[in-house]
């Protein structure tokens, strides 16, 4: 069961941020501690605490108030006792089983899903975007904390920041402040021997020094390309060059106007199919490198919703369309291949309308239901390289061919594969 408080620490005077709240830094559109605290409560936190010093209290409290989060502020008017003793100034705020986590600690959504279904301190044995050398490393014995610190030669994994805690910690919160004037969380955690929960190889990043910012959004942005859907082109061309834009755009451009920019280039690329058809293709091709890049933006900066999925997905529709439309109208004569270009629209639309309409039909995404869809050629980022392709040689009958028969193909065989599940 998902813990219904968590404490925030930040309570440090981010020097080397020019003595700006790390947690209020913002990443990819947001503040860092939005993020954690948003998605927390989307999974089931009701409400948090936040541990920070009299510089920055004000500004916590006008976060919170802007926010509408359901938060309490408590004020550690000495942070250079030391994070260790930020935790046990909230030790009259919680009881039960709690989440404990860093202020400016940037977590993808699929880590905290992960994280407050742990225990103790969750660590990564296998981190892809923080940094060890500056890490706090851990060495594990029985599945607990045997050594914790940044200098460890020997250690099993990384510290993320992020803990599920039970009120008896302030035992050893109490005991370390009785003997010490200060102390870090490292100590605490070191005395308490914690469990330790591995999550292994998922996004997150300690939010240290400038440079971390960039990392920061290249990592949400590598995050935020969407897990299932995707067809061979996407996933081996396209997503590596649209999360390259994505990182670049997405502190500076909404996922709404790149949804139009989009749509306006795409157009632009079916007109010029009455100019030169290899030059539209190519077009074409860097139209559906950008498509993906809306949908990027929108997870990183957390705002994704149904009505931008679906005026994508239109206009996506008008745009493939246009394009083999006026290509049509602009190479072909012959009344049978008019015929053969009309089939081969209709297919590149219904692609599209089948699995969407399955959505509708079952509330579920039909490729997590039927896995065997992602591997079916045809997809949009398929037939639009495939277009491209073709049209360098000027092969235009033989690409309406092949999408007429390609993509009326996958229909039927989506159909045949539903109908198939449906029977299991």
């Amino acid at each position: 069961m998902v813990p219904e408080r968590a404490v925030i620490l930040a309570a440090g005077l981010g020097s080397r941020m020019g003595g700006k709240p790390k947690g209020l830094l913002k990443v990819a559109g947001r503040e860092i501690i939005y993020r954690t605290m948003r998605t927390l409560e989307e999974l089931g936190v009701s409400r948090f605490v936040i541990v920070t010093n009299t510089q920055y209290s004000n500004l916590y409290k006008e976060f919170v108030e802007r926010n509408g989060f359901n938060a309490e502020i408590v004020i550690n008017s000495e942070p250079e006792r030391g994070n260790g003793y930020s935790l046990h100034l909230a030790r009259e705020k919680v009881r039960g089983r709690f989440v404990l986590v860093m202020s400016d600690h940037v977590y993808s959504e699929a880590f905290l899903e992960a994280a407050v279904k742990g225990e103790g301190l969750i660590a990564d044995r296998e981190p892809k975007w923080a940094d060890v050398e500056e890490a706090t490393k851990v060495r594990v014995e029985s599945d607990k904390v045997a050594k914790i610190g940044k200098d460890l030669h020997e250690w099993d994994a990384v510290d993320t920041g992020f803990f599920v805690l039970d009120e008896s910690i302030f035992e050893v919160t109490s005991a370390l402040a009785s003997e010490k004037e200060s102390f870090e969380l490292r100590e605490v955690v070191e005395r308490a021997k914690l469990k330790v929960t591995f999550i292994d190889g998922l996004h997150w990043i300690d939010v240290d020094m400038p440079e971390d910012i960039k990392r920061a959004r290249r990592m949400l942005v590598k995050a935020a390309v969407k897990g299932t859907g995707d067809g061979f082109v996407s996933r081996h061309l396209n997503r590596k060059i649209s999360t390259w834009v994505s990182a670049l755009l997405v502190d500076f451009v909404s996922p709404n106007t790149m949804t139009v920019l989009t749509f306006l280039f795409g157009l632009l690329s079916a007109l010029l199919n009455l100019w030169n058809p290899a030059v539209a293709g190519i077009a074409y091709q860097i139209s559906s490198i950008l498509d993906g890049v809306d949908g990027e933006l929108a997870r990183a900066r957390m705002q994704a919703s149904r009505f931008g999925g679906y005026v994508d997905s239109v206009l996506d529709r008008y745009v493939d369309g246009a394009f083999l439309a006026l290509l049509a109208y602009s190479t072909l004569s012959e009344p049978v291949w008019w015929l053969v270009a009309l089939l081969a629209l209709l297919g590149s639309v219904m692609v599209s309308y089948s699995t969407e309409r399955f959505k509708a039909a079952y509330c579920k995404d039909a490729y997590r239901v039927v896995p065997a869809l992602r591997y079916l050629p045809g997809k949009r980022d398929e037939r639009i390289f495939l277009t491209m392709i073709l049209l360098f040689p000027g092969q235009v009958k033989a690409l309406f061919a092949l999408l007429a028969v390609l993509t009326n193909l996958r229909v039927g065989l989506t159909a045949y594969l539903i109908w198939r599940k449906e029977r299991s």
